[in-house]
């Protein structure tokens, strides 16, 4: 078992917060660019908006 503080990290696009890899995005990790999935619908709102 990894600790935490182990694991892979990324910066979240929309709030530039920190986060850690995930088992459910151990295939994607590549991929993955936001947190959440509120930051994930914002994303796509601020485009509409604008």
């Amino acid at each position: 078992m990894r600790k935490k503080s182990d694991l892979p990290t990324k910066v979240c696009l929309v709030c530039g917060r920190p986060f850690a890899w995930r088992k459910k995005w151990e295939r994607c990790w590549e991929e993955v660019r936001y947190c959440s999935e509120r930051c994930r619908r914002q994303r796509s709102g601020a485009k509409t908006q604008g």
